[in-house]
């Protein structure tokens, strides 16, 4: 005999699902909000610890505070403060050797009494590591033990059983967020150091490509002199593609560019293109870039000026390179 299972999701009511998740953002909300007033000096105690720190800030937790602890510990390594995780069981059977006597640990654990962190905290002080907790105990082993404690102690878990780590995991991270920016703050960590430990993230590569590394130069530089005829400007614009070339006088200094828009409007005029010099049509004076500037400024510039094209210039106004939006758009920074 063939048993039928009923495989179509369970029927919920809808209106009370909604009333239950605004109950559990409101409870979290006001997890992390409860906590915001009662931070103290320990807060800052805290950071005094890991600015202090000449070793790496090396954090633990078991079960969700092991999650929540992971992030913390990316949080800061990629905000200046170097950090990484170790499970607590693992640490036991080896990992310890991974802690010296110049690091900083931050143990998470939501009562304090987690046999994995208890057990490894004399041989961590044993270490001479320094040693932060964030519990929701002040009272607790682990707060006790600490160098310092911080209290992520929340009124009730947003779980109507109020057994699944939810409010007290979201404080805890919450805490360890602000912990981080304080200590990104304190260092005076830039967003050209952020960029620089997230490479292959759309903001590294915004502020880490300059508009030298997507310039065209030299064989590839659309120019001809200001003397020069239109026809031989619009061979130059067709064998370098750009779409525009520039003008230059017999120093090399930019004067001047003409863009496709530039020869629509020539063509609109009475005259014999054959014979026009370039100079009596080109747009005088353009817009121009340096080559150390940010990609993502030259960006800016041209949107700003509603330009697809903008020309690159030294100190002293010679022309160097050209650049075109395609160019920021295939380097990633539009």
């Amino acid at each position: 005999m063939t048993v039928m299972h009923d495989t179509s999701p369970p029927k919920f009511d809808h209106a009370a699902a909604l009333t239950l998740a605004r109950r559990v953002l409101s409870i979290e909300a006001d997890a992390v909000q409860a906590m915001r007033d009662r931070l103290d000096s320990s807060f800052t105690a805290a950071m005094t610890l890991i600015l202090a720190c000449r070793g790496r800030v090396v954090v633990s937790g078991m079960g969700k505070s092991g999650h929540v602890g992971n992030k913390i510990a990316a949080t800061l390594a990629s905000t200046g403060t170097p950090a990484f995780f170790v499970h607590p069981g693992e640490a036991s059977h080896g990992d310890l050797g991974m802690i010296t006597a110049e690091d900083v640990c931050i143990a998470l654990s939501n009562s304090g009494e987690s046999a994995e962190l208890t057990s490894i905290v004399p041989l961590i002080k044993r270490r001479g590591a320094r040693l932060i907790s964030m519990t929701g105990n002040p009272n607790s082993t682990l707060a006790r033990e600490a160098d310092v404690h911080l209290d992520a102690s929340v009124a009730q878990e947003a779980c109507p059983l109020n057994l699944a780590p939810t409010a007290s995991t979201t404080a805890a991270l919450a805490l360890g967020d602000a912990l981080a920016v304080a200590l990104l703050e304190a260092r005076g960590f830039s967003a050209d150091d952020f960029a620089r430990t997230h490479p292959g993230g759309s903001l590294g590569r915004k502020l880490l490509v300059h508009v030298r590394d997507v310039m065209h130069a030299g064989d590839a530089l659309p120019h001809v002199t200001a003397n020069a005829l239109l026809p031989e400007a619009l061979l130059e614009m067709t064998r370098k593609g750009l779409g525009m070339t520039a003008v230059e006088d017999d120093n090399g200094r930019l004067i001047g560019i003409l863009t496709d828009g530039d020869l629509r409007r020539v063509l609109e005029k009475a005259i014999d293109i054959r014979i026009t010099p370039i100079h009596q049509v080109m747009s005088a004076n353009p817009r121009s870039i340096g080559a150390d500037a940010l990609a993502v400024a030259a960006v800016e510039k041209m949107q700003s000026h509603n330009i697809n094209g903008m020309l690159v210039v030294d100190e002293d106004n010679r022309l160097i390179g050209a650049l075109n939006m395609l160019d920021l758009l295939r380097a990633g920074v539009v």
